[in-house]
């Protein structure tokens, strides 16, 4: 690929010759450049116009943003895949179509999920409308320098407030070429941003999630033959929002809430802040899926580009709906997270991954047992992070079941647990996963994140420490402990503790302690294969020394006389009488 200048305008040119040999043609320079650079802009002998400085030096800062994300010889060979060799501009459609996302009837993991059509023809526009709002088109089509700024808009490096003003202003541009125009309004800001007024329905934070979730899929699965699209169910998640976002909802009954018939509007400045707080990372989807859609190389001739349905091609993962950390409140937790642990916690339930939830999957008390002893057996000897999820039932479990309540809560630890008889630990996050989700992170006010103590015999103890896990609050008044039968959790109000931030673990928790029956336990490890191994390697050691503890010299006790039973028995007759040692 080279560039010819032709008078004062310069054209793209494409030779098979380019080896980068320079020639001379009538005055003019002309440069020949290998395809790995397609961007190269050829110089006439002698002074240019300040209009060409002018377009270097856009397109140098354009380049630059674009290598300061690592992102430059990604769109290098992407430019040259999409060119057309006679404009040296990539068309507008063969770009949409590189965008596009077309699935049929999706697997939803909920079992009352709704109509799914008016969100497929959501999601029909997402290619054009990512290509209409970002990217400029010239006569010609779309020139490098405005396919790298496009680019810089959408992935470049910007704040947290500006990426989500990016998926925004997608959505709403979605939504609107959907037949659906959103009620979010955006005002051009002086530093390039802009400002979002104006308020959404809790059916658009559903859409919204949907398309985040379906873009973030199509990124884990556009290289394998998955091309079914499976949507979790995310109703906890948007409830979040409701609750966080509007007032007045002392009324609703949040175990069986239709949030499509809910007649709020959630402002767009609350509903920013909440997804800054609870789904950080939400604009990563994007990212994600225009990354991937760009290193794959789709061009307008390639029809993977959009999703045909395989029957059945999602038991992969609508078979883990049995979990109790389903896909959406995985999910859920790794939008919370900006870290390793946000991608390992995905990954039983993205097919191209090839990951087994078992092999995540420490403990389940349903399979291995209630009880303290058991839960210990499993996770022993695991030094890394540990999600460990409670479902448990309050409310009059015994007389009307329409009073009894089931919740799902959570706790994330950075570490494996000890035991211990006090606190321990760095960090750790507390959750309300279900009806509504919730986050709770350190406060930095104490650091009571983690108690694990087991029973062992040692001797006499008076004052023996209790039995169980916790987290937060202080010995005896803990803000959420599991009893060591796991029989019943406590949840407490967060005034008694200052480890956490403040919230219910669950709607309408009150001020008083609440005890209820426990029905399920789960742990997930979250340390990835060398975690895994290392536990592995532990348990075979303690199997080899219990099995070295078991193993007993006959020869050495086959004298009643020289027994350690007939010495123990004679201390206990006389213990002070004196005794002579026969030799």
């Amino acid at each position: 690929m080279s560039v010819r200048f032709i008078g004062n305008q310069a054209r793209w040119v494409f030779s098979r010759e380019s080896n980068g040999k320079r020639r001379t043609e009538k005055g003019r320079i002309l440069i020949f450049h290998t395809i790995r650079n397609p961007y190269a802009v050829g110089k006439k002998m002698g002074a240019s116009s300040s209009t060409q400085q002018a377009g270097s030096s856009e397109q140098r800062e354009a380049e630059s943003l674009a290598a300061s994300v690592g992102a430059l010889p990604m769109l290098q060979n992407s430019f040259a895949k999409l060119a057309d060799p006679q404009t040296s501009a990539i068309p507008l459609e063969s770009l949409q179509k590189c965008f596009g996302v077309s699935y049929e009837t999706p697997d939803f993991e909920s079992t009352e999920a709704p109509d799914p059509s008016s969100f497929l023809g959501v999601l029909n526009h997402l290619g054009k409308s990512l290509v209409d709002e970002f990217f400029l088109a010239e006569k010609e089509g779309i020139s490098w320098i405005e396919f790298v700024k496009g680019y810089v808009k959408c992935c470049g490096r910007m704040t947290a407030s500006m990426s989500l003003n990016v998926l925004m202003r997608l959505f709403a541009t979605t939504l609107a070429r959907s037949g659906s125009p959103s009620k979010l309004e955006f005002e051009s800001m002086d530093d390039g941003g802009y400002k979002i007024s104006g308020y959404l329905l809790p059916a658009d934070v559903l859409v919204l999630l949907w398309m985040s979730w379906a873009i973030l899929w199509d990124s884990k699965t556009s290289n394998g033959k998955e091309r079914t699209l499976f949507l979790p169910d995310v109703s906890h998640l948007a409830l979040s929002a409701v609750v966080s976002c509007c007032d007045g909802l002392d009324g609703v009954d949040f175990w069986v809430c239709d949030l499509a018939g809910l007649e709020v509007q959630l402002p767009a400045g609350k509903f920013l802040a909440w997804a800054l707080a609870t789904a950080p990372s939400l604009t990563d989807c994007l990212t994600q899926f225009i990354n991937s859609r760009l290193q794959n190389g789709v061009s307008s001739g390639d029809e993977s580009a959009q999703g045909t349905s395989i029957p059945g091609g999602s038991v992969l993962s609508s078979a883990r709906s049995s979990y109790l950390l389903t896909c959406g409140r995985a999910w859920a937790i790794s939008l919370s997270l900006r870290s390793a642990i946000s991608v390992e916690i995905l990954k039983p339930y993205f097919p191209s991954d090839g990951d087994q939830s078992d092999e995540h999957v420490l403990y389940r008390s349903s399979v291995h047992g209630k009880g303290l002893n058991r839960f210990w057996s499993n996770v022993e000897g695991y030094h890394g992070p540990l999600l460990i999820l409670v479902s448990a039932t309050s409310g009059d479990t015994h007389g009307d079941n329409s009073t009894a309540k089931k919740w799902t809560i959570g706790a994330l630890t950075q570490q494996g647990l000890e035991n211990k008889e006090s606190f321990y630990g760095t960090s750790a996050t507390l959750y309300a996963i279900c009806p509504v989700f919730h986050v709770f992170p350190p406060s930095g006010k104490e650091k009571n994140f983690v108690y694990s103590h087991l029973h062992h015999a040692r001797g006499y103890d008076p004052h023996p420490k209790p039995a169980g896990i916790g987290f937060g609050g202080s010995m005896g008044n803990e803000r959420l402990y599991i009893d060591e039968d796991f029989a019943r959790v406590t949840v407490r109000h967060h005034a008694v503790d200052k480890t956490y931030q403040n919230g219910p673990l669950f709607p309408n928790q009150g001020f008083l302690q609440v005890e209820a029956l426990i029905s399920e336990v789960e742990v997930w490890g979250l340390g990835g294969e060398a975690a895994r191994s290392v536990q592995t390697s532990y348990k075979k050691r303690e199997e080899l020394f219990t099995e070295q503890r078991r193993k007993v010299d006959l020869k050495t006790f086959s004298n009643w006389e020289d027994s350690p039973e007939k010495m123990m028995m004679d201390m206990m007759g006389d213990p002070n009488r004196v005794r002579r040692e026969d030799r």
